[in-house]
């Protein structure tokens, strides 16, 4: 009965690995990211508001997430209450709305899932075409590629490792510590093209994010996981 109730699009989100992979499937593609609690009374209303548009619009990811369960995702997008509406294309930020506003999250969905209208050209031209966006988006990868091998252990964070500004960034920059692992770090929040760059580049919509020798290493989850195991030492002592 559930499975008929629910379309295919409407995903309840289970970790923030299964939220990663259902995001990056499609960068294309509008996202609709509810953020809601089982104790809350006004998601109730909008749990169903949420299931009837993404039973409206099926082109739409619709992914619910509960709030204090999955932590990690719902700080990444600095959540304060529930209910709250995150609207993405891909990675980037379209929209967000707080508390159960019905008119503006039907209207917000109904104006982002708008196909865009096909343009004519007004004229033709043999010339190559200008080169300028891929010249910039180039011109932003090299920058974050060059903040990357900064050092060879770098932190990207949220604040910086004697202030942390989210408990993610401040439990990762502990694990280091007590690991003796020496490393630089970048405050994500000064910068928002760095903050926006290093999802797509790293295709990872979460902070902090470690990086080693220049390589994505991963986040809080992961890097425990390696320390668990000796991973992280054992790539830390390789020359």
């Amino acid at each position: 009965m559930a499975s008929v109730a629910n379309p295919p699009n409407h995903q309840v989100v289970t970790s923030s690995e299964h939220f990663q992979s259902l995001l990056s499937a499609d960068l294309q593609r509008i996202s609709l990211i509810s953020f809601w609690a089982p104790w809350a009374e006004p998601c109730k209303q909008m749990n169903e508001v949420v299931l009837e548009l993404a039973r409206k619009y099926p082109e739409v990811l619709v992914l619910k997430v509960e709030a204090e369960e999955q932590s990690d995702v719902a700080e990444s997008f600095d959540i304060q209450a529930v209910p709250s509406f995150v609207i993405l294309r891909g990675h980037t930020l379209l929209g967000r709305i707080s508390g159960a506003d019905v008119p503006a999250l039907t209207d917000a969905i109904a104006t982002h899932a708008r196909p865009l209208p096909s343009v004519k050209p007004l004229s033709h031209t043999n010339l190559a075409p200008a080169a300028a966006l891929a010249d910039t988006q180039e011109d932003v990868n090299k920058r974050l590629r060059a903040l990357m091998n900064n050092d060879r252990v770098v932190l990207f964070m949220k604040g910086v490792p004697d202030a942390p500004r989210c408990g993610f960034s401040r439990r990762i920059v502990a694990l280091l510590r007590e690991q003796g692992v020496p490393f630089s770090s970048f405050d994500i929040l000064t910068d928002e093209s760095v903050r926006a760059g290093l999802k797509v580049l790293n295709n990872w919509p979460t902070f902090p994010q470690l990086i080693v020798n220049g390589e994505f290493v991963g986040g809080l989850d992961i890097v425990q996981e390696m320390v668990e195991n000796g991973e992280l030492k054992e790539m830390l002592t390789v020359a």
